[in-house]
């Protein structure tokens, strides 16, 4: 994890007069995953959208490999490399699961195919349902869906928001296990989420977010060991 991909600075996302992130810096280097923790309205949502560009109000330097986004559309930036799962999975729901997968890739049908099976062998149980419109897919699947539409066109920095929120334990672990491979691979991950245990469980290194700002960042294994720290940014 010696190849830094992306550096943040002073990022600050703003919806009027309110600051949902406010001034953040963050690097990320290839192959590491790193978690946003927080309670609800901590400004993880507000700072992956200011990433991918989503939005108006957004301030600071964002470098992707060395080159800068600024002024870059959401599209532009995910031709360069970032994939978003955004909150709430939005999937196309009158799709099928394998349309909902080519969609989002632009090569030849031959390799469109090949990266869909590469999808099912990440998701064996997404493969058994490849045919089913996405809105007869459990919420579980839908994720798995949304994680796997955004891995279509191989993004070397991939922003993940709140994967595990209403899922089942076991498959919540399923899905973020998949998360940890995708950085055993190379990709950088930018994890956000609420469940704290099982995002510092995954991540290589976590930041603790409050009011749109880093409250405490470190190894995710000393913030997890931190009680006191993770009750009081987590509001518990």
């Amino acid at each position: 994890m010696t190849d830094m991909l992306l550096t943040v600075t002073g990022l600050t996302v703003a919806y009027g007069n309110v600051r949902a992130v406010d001034g953040v810096d963050l690097e990320v280097s290839a192959g590491e995953v790193v978690a946003l923790v927080g309670a609800n309205g901590a400004g993880k949502s507000s700072f992956l959208k200011g990433l991918m560009g989503l939005g108006g109000g957004v301030q600071g330097d964002i470098l992707l490999a060395g080159s800068s986004l600024a002024g870059l559309s959401p599209q532009r930036r995910a031709r360069l490399g970032i994939g978003y799962v955004p909150e709430g999975r939005r999937v196309f729901p009158g799709m099928t699961a394998t349309e909902n997968l080519l969609v989002a890739n632009r090569e030849d049908a031959a390799a469109r195919v090949a990266r869909t099976e590469e999808m099912y062998a990440l998701f064996p149980q997404l493969g058994v349902r490849r045919d089913a419109p996405a809105w007869q897919l459990s919420g579980g699947e839908q994720q798995m869906l949304a994680v796997g539409r955004a891995l279509m066109t191989r993004p070397s920095l991939l922003l993940v928001d709140e994967p595990t929120l209403g899922l089942a334990p076991a498959t919540a672990q399923s899905v973020i296990r998949v998360l940890r491979g995708i950085a055993a691979k190379g990709a950088a991950v930018i994890l956000a989420e609420q469940n704290a245990r099982a995002a510092l469980a995954v991540a290589d290194r976590a930041v603790l977010m409050r009011r749109g700002r880093i409250a405490a960042s470190g190894t995710a294994k000393a913030l997890a060991a931190d009680e006191h720290l993770l009750r009081s940014v987590m509001g518990g």
